[in-house]
């Protein structure tokens, strides 16, 4: 059982940066696939970037090149360095981990989330 909870979410203008962290607990860190979605006000919720537990990494086109996803196995914590946001990055981020037993069948968790409010 992994229990994931977010935090650095808040308001910021067009242009500017967050960093948002995401803080694991109650089990083994290591061996999962961490990633960060978001969920804006209508619309379905997509992925924003993952990283793997040997650290290779994905991104959504939207946001390659302004978003950086990172993890710290021996403190349980995986971050997104957000810079040069954009008024379309308005929406709640939530963290996810995720981990197969099989070639089919996996377990993943969800943090609660935590809401991104960019300003134009």
């Amino acid at each position: 059982q992994v229990q994931l909870v977010e935090s650095g979410g808040g308001l910021v203008q067009a242009g500017g940066s967050l960093r948002l962290s995401c803080a694991a607990s109650g089990s083994m860190f290591s061996g999962y696939t961490m990633g960060w979605y978001r969920q804006a006000s209508g619309k379905q919720r997509e992925l924003v970037a993952i990283i793997t537990s040997g650290g290779s990494t994905n991104y959504a086109d939207s946001v390659k090149g302004r978003f950086t996803i990172s993890r710290d196995n021996g403190k349980n914590t995986v971050n997104l360095q957000m810079n040069n946001l954009e008024s379309e990055d308005t929406a709640v981020y939530y963290c996810n981990a995720k981990k197969y037993q099989t070639s089919i069948q996996y377990t993943q968790y969800w943090g609660k989330g935590t809401l991104v409010t960019v300003s134009s």
